[in-house]
């Protein structure tokens, strides 16, 4: 404390007969010991403090989660605030990111669809399994116990483009038949059965493909397994409705695309006028 009073500072004073004049700190400042932090540490040119934790038997969102309740909460005085850093910003990213993976999915597996079947209205026939199979990816999430993360979002896009076949199979089928000249519904009907072998062997082969990682057996084996219980969840779901809605979806756009606007809305057909001679 003594040898830092005697520190020599420069001043802006001009003295004649002296190039450079200084002053002792001592004269310009009290120079007393106390405590502080021994490093000072800046996150994007702002003065922080970071906390960390690990997390025992709890996912770690949820424990942000319950973190974030008690800061917005908090009343912070002027320039203070409080952020997640470190891997809870990276993991939002993530979902950021993963969200935009999920809808440019939807978009090209639309397009490839329109351009395969010159329509715009018969890929989205294909695409009703796609939420179906999300609501069983969902279910299956929660009766593992899984939670609801990024390899578990990867499961939900991959899962995008397995359960499309299962209409493309059914929707194939169907306009084949049309283009020999049967009637619409009786194509359906046909196809149902036909394409039913199919689509319970493709999707069987994908879900048993999966069911060793979902049972998250090895090292790391149970942060990989949501992925796994995602797609197995949404196969079983997307081909149990698929059968059923597919059929219903197709019918009325069909009708919608035929310019049958009262039978789109389940509205029966106007009676034909028939003048009397």
């Amino acid at each position: 404390q003594q040898y830092l009073g005697q520190l020599p500072i420069p001043s802006n004073k001009d003295i004649a007969g002296r190039d450079r004049f200084v002053v002792p700190l001592a004269q310009i400042a009290t120079v007393e010991r106390t405590s502080g932090p021994s490093e000072i540490t800046r996150y994007d040119r702002v003065r922080e403090v970071r906390l960390s934790a690990s997390v025992v038997d709890r996912a770690a969102g949820t424990v942000r989660s319950d973190i974030q309740v008690v800061v917005d909460s908090m009343m912070l005085a002027t320039g203070f605030s409080i952020a997640a850093v470190g891997e809870a910003e990276i993991q939002a990213e993530s979902f950021s990111n993963i969200f935009t993976a999920l809808i440019l999915a939807v978009i090209f597996i639309y397009l490839v669809l329109a351009s395969q079947y010159n329509s715009f209205l018969d890929p989205l026939a294909i695409m009703v399994s796609l939420p179906l199979a999300v609501v069983g990816a969902l279910i299956s999430l929660l009766l593992f116990g899984s939670a609801f993360s990024i390899i578990s979002l990867i499961g939900i896009i991959l899962l995008m483009g397995l359960v499309s076949k299962n209409g493309i199979l059914l929707i194939d089928f169907t306009k084949q038949r049309r283009e020999h000249g049967m009637e619409r519904n009786a194509a359906l009907e046909e196809a149902g059965p036909v394409r039913f072998r199919p689509i319970i062997m493709t999707s069987l082969a994908t879900i048993f493909g999966a069911l060793p990682l979902a049972l998250g057996i090895g090292s790391g084996g149970e942060m990989r397994a949501p992925l796994s219980r995602a797609v197995i969840g949404g196969m079983i779901s997307s081909t149990v409705l698929t059968l059923l809605v597919i059929p219903v979806v197709y019918t009325y756009l069909d009708d919608l695309a035929k310019g049958n606007f009262r039978a789109f809305f389940g509205l029966k057909p106007k009676p034909s006028a028939h003048k009397e001679v």
